[in-house]
């Protein structure tokens, strides 16, 4: 299974977490990502978003349909976005795009197999794939972009 986790873009400030939009940088910052992405992207990839807004904006960036995925709000824990993605089980590739820190700990879990905080840019794209070696999981990380490098 390969799992992509995309934070979303810069975003404005606001009262309200779930309705903050992204800014005039944060829809640039969209656009690099998903340029970056859109030729690399396997046919068969299933898109999740969180429910805010500034998520939902980044996923239209590619320009592809996706489902939104209460399970990914602000707040979500690494298991439960693992759960909603079908980690490592899934029959399709997901593409997740969601908040910091949840996806920092996604990305330590993976790498390292514990609990702990990554720092994951936003805008930023981290590309995980899992196989069977020898009747073990293993975890490989194929690419890590960010929109100022895609």
């Amino acid at each position: 299974m390969e799992l992509i986790l995309w934070r979303h873009a810069e975003a404005e400030e606001g009262p309200h977490d779930l309705e903050r939009a992204l800014t005039g940088r944060g829809r640039k910052q969209a656009a690099r990502m998903a340029d970056w992405l859109t030729p690399r992207l396997p046919p068969d990839i299933r898109i999740l978003a969180s429910p805010a807004v500034r998520t939902r904006q980044t996923a239209q960036a590619l320009g592809r349909d996706y489902a939104v995925e209460p399970a990914l709000a602000p707040g979500a824990t690494a298991a439960a976005v693992l759960a909603a993605a079908g980690w490592p089980e899934a029959a399709h590739p997901v593409l997740v795009v969601g908040h910091q820190p949840t996806l920092g700990r996604i990305a330590a879990r993976l790498l390292a197999g514990t609990e702990g905080d990554v720092s994951v840019k936003k805008a930023g794209v981290w590309w995980f794939q899992c196989r069977m070696r020898n009747d073990e999981l293993q975890v490989v990380l194929r690419a890590v972009a960010g929109p100022d490098y895609a």
